[in-house]
């Protein structure tokens, strides 16, 4: 009944006729948009929409199909062609992108024949405190697998055992007894930062003077997030062109309360601006913002991700895309993508239910053979 240029709440005989078919016990079609659903914005409250089990989409996704209010009126997404200009597409400049293969294998770097560990730089994990190893672990490991060339791992003795076990091919650096209190700094390390780190208050105290004295890239989660949320002025200790990887509870210790995931992507926008970062904004599609105001929305992944340990695998790939030579931008970008694809190929074997964070990590190698085909 409406199309991409409805700007209104539907109201009236229409918004019968719709509450009507949404009762309606048979399979559901929108054509290009469900009815009631803006192309580029989130729906007034208490308006109808029509509720799809597909919707066969024109040319493009509409960027609302891909935040969490909308895409539950959608079903199934079908992008259907209808001839326009490649040229024109082309030439049409935009902020909003979906991450595809075609971008993926412009990024992806094959690793060449004659080279050595010293190519694919050094990737250290400060994560880690008594009761949280595992969260040590499945960064370290995520990070070895993704193809970093050195892997070093800075936690407390209390789970040295455990990460030398765990993770034979990663050096350990000590960093405190149960919690994180000693942070080396070296200039020609990448580091990753913050899961299960915990809030001790030296840790804080330690990880602050670290972020004053370091001013490489680098990637922040969990933990070193939350750390950095006690006090606003923590975020201008930052490093320039880093990456925070939030889910939205941590955005909004950072940032503050936002009223729904369109107005929490605007803010996000303004934030990565502002420090000169990129944020990852973790969710059903995360979004990669840039500084230049640029959002990259990723389709892989499922729910099956929707479980604890996931974001520690995501900070250990990313932060070894990083240490690889990967532009932030493109670390990020491929990051999300490769995490979400192993995802995927995990749940395939194991179920969404089923699946683990550490069954991820055992799946990226699929990824990169799935690249080289």
């Amino acid at each position: 009944m409406f199309g991409t240029g409805l700007n209104r709440k539907i109201e009236g005989e229409i918004a019968k006729i719709i509450l009507k078919l949404n009762q309606i016990h048979v399979h559901k079609i929108a054509i290009d948009i469900p009815s009631g659903v803006f192309a580029d914005g989130n729906i007034p409250e208490n308006t109808v929409v029509f509720k799809a089990d597909e919707t066969l989409s024109l040319q493009f996704c509409k960027q609302s199909f891909l935040h969490p209010e909308i895409s539950e009126y959608c079903g199934k997404i079908h992008i259907l062609e209808i001839g326009i200009s490649k040229k024109y597409i082309e030439n049409t400049e935009t902020p909003h992108y979906i991450i595809d293969e075609e971008i993926v294998r412009k990024i992806y770097k094959k690793r060449k024949d004659t080279s050595h560990k010293g190519n694919y730089g050094k990737t250290c994990i400060v994560a880690g405190s008594f009761g949280k190893i595992g969260a040590a672990v499945l960064a370290t490991k995520s990070a070895l697998f993704s193809g970093s060339g050195l892997t070093y791992i800075l936690a407390p003795k209390c789970g040295y055992e455990i990460l030398q076990t765990t993770c034979p091919e990663a050096m350990y650096l000590y960093g405190g007894e149960d919690f994180v209190k000693i942070f080396t700094v070296e200039n020609d390390f990448t580091y990753g930062i913050g899961p299960g780190l915990g809030t001790d208050y030296e840790t804080e105290e330690k990880l602050m003077h670290f972020l004053k004295n370091y001013n490489e890239p680098l990637v922040l989660d969990a933990d070193a997030l939350n750390l950095i949320s006690k006090n606003s002025e923590n975020l201008n200790l930052i490093p320039k062109n880093s990456i925070i990887t939030p889910h939205p509870k941590e955005f909004s210790r950072l940032f503050g309360e936002s009223k729904d995931s369109f107005e929490r992507l605007e803010l996000a926008k303004s934030k990565a601006k502002e420090l000169k970062i990129y944020i990852v904004l973790k969710g059903h599609h995360s979004q990669i913002i840039t500084p230049e105001g640029n959002v990259f929305y990723n389709i892989t992944g499922n729910s099956g991700l929707a479980k604890g340990g996931s974001g520690d695998v995501l900070l250990g790939i990313i932060t070894s895309f990083l240490a690889q030579g990967y532009s932030p931008e493109n670390a990020a970008i491929f990051g999300v993508w490769l995490h979400g694809k192993a995802a995927d190929f995990t749940a395939e074997k194991y179920s969404k239910e089923a699946m683990l964070a550490s069954d991820v990590i055992q799946h990226i190698g699929e990824v990169f053979k799935y690249l080289q085909k």
